[in-house]
């Protein structure tokens, strides 16, 4: 997470003549045509305890397939995120591209930007369809953290000449320290931290209740052994599970700090551990009206910025700016921000930094 990917995407108001430019449609732009996942489910306890990574991304691909009835021989080139790739990554995801009908003239990479690794899968794609060297695509992203999570996923062996470096050695902290480090260099107190968690609960579980997740999730048929009998069970998932509806500040502030004795970071203020998939199909907006298919959005740009290790989380204080100024484009003419939550620390001192009306921030059920 030390760089950090920030895409301005749809909901655009004001009189900036930047925002006119971005609103424009061009046969040329890059433009999203379906995009799906799979529901996001608990490591280790979901509904996808006992489903391989490469089943969870196969799914997403035949369901871009089935959605958009697009002929899987116009696909060029695929790229997959994945920050804990077993076998390496590209093997796997390749063969979940060839079981779900992609054909072998489709290309495919893995790449790792950590948190951000499928956002980099879609702008690799959005980069080479706009500079014509494809014209349709898929970026996906997929993770089980269930099979590739934990001390397992640690280098065996460094080098003790690299990590004598400080900055290098920061590089190994666990994601935890990183979220302490941020509270405490920026002053993130532990009430705003739960205020933060309990009011993402509410969002996310206002928009659940709504439905307005039921476009964007495919349901998946998998495998499920019962915990407590060893029966292997054919189960359909068809939300996310991780929503904690009903959560408050009062009732976080109970937790104990889970990664420092002293510490403000609690399971409650931390992104639980999940499994899912999604995919995204791209193309030019010409290549689009000419295959009937609808168009979703389009993509404008995209920034990466690094940032110290030991305050990785804070990336998206550091790359909306550069990504806005590219566009010509102020804090205030975006509507929507999704920003990573991967702890409420670093997403509090984001939201603070840039001046964020808290409003905007994942505001998807206060728009409908």
């Amino acid at each position: 997470m030390a760089q950090r990917v920030q895409q301005i995407v749809s909901h655009l108001t004001g009189n900036n003549p930047a925002v006119a430019r971005v609103g424009k449609s061009s046969p040329d732009d890059v433009v999203v045509v379906t995009a799906v996942r799979t529901p996001m489910t608990k490591s280790k306890k979901g509904g996808f305890k006992d489903t391989l990574p490469e089943d969870l991304l196969a799914a997403v691909f035949k369901a871009i397939l089935e959605k958009s009835k697009i002929d899987p021989n116009l696909i060029q080139d695929v790229a997959v995120g994945n920050v804990l790739p077993p076998g390496g990554g590209a093997n796997v995801a390749r063969a979940a591209s060839l079981y779900a009908g992609i054909p072998e003239t489709a290309a495919l990479n893995t790449v790792n930007r950590q948190c951000s690794s499928g956002l980099q899968a879609v702008v690799q794609i959005a980069h080479e369809i706009a500079l014509d060297q494809i014209e349709v695509g898929i970026g996906a992203g997929v993770e089980s953290m269930t099979f590739g999570f934990g001390a397992g996923v640690l280098p065996e062996n460094t080098s003790e000449q690299v990590f004598s470096n400080p900055a290098a050695a920061d590089c190994l902290l666990p994601m935890g320290i990183t979220s302490e480090n941020v509270a405490k260099d920026f002053g993130i107190t532990r009430a705003k931290q739960d205020a933060f968690s309990a009011l993402s609960h509410k969002k996310a579980a206002a928009a659940q209740e709504a439905g307005l997740f039921n476009e964007e999730i495919i349901p998946v048929s998998t495998k499920w052994v019962d915990p407590k009998t060893g029966e292997e069970k054919k189960i359909v998932v068809s939300a996310d599970d991780g929503i904690r509806k009903g959560t408050t500040p009062e009732g976080l502030a109970k937790l104990k700090p889970a990664f420092a004795a002293d510490g403000t970071t609690t399971a409650g203020s931390s992104s639980q551990v999940s499994d899912g998939a999604g995919a995204v199909l791209l193309m030019k907006r010409k290549t689009a009206e000419k295959l009937n298919l609808p168009i979703l959005g389009k993509f404008v740009r995209a920034a990466v910025v690094g940032v110290p290790p030991r305050i990785m989380g804070v990336g998206p204080a550091y790359a909306i700016p550069i990504v806005l100024k590219q566009a010509g484009l102020s804090i205030n003419d975006i509507d929507i921000y999704e920003i990573n939550e991967a702890f409420a620390s670093q997403a509090v001192y984001s939201i603070e930094k840039l001046g964020i009306d808290i409003n905007k921030v994942n505001p998807k059920v206060l728009l409908h």
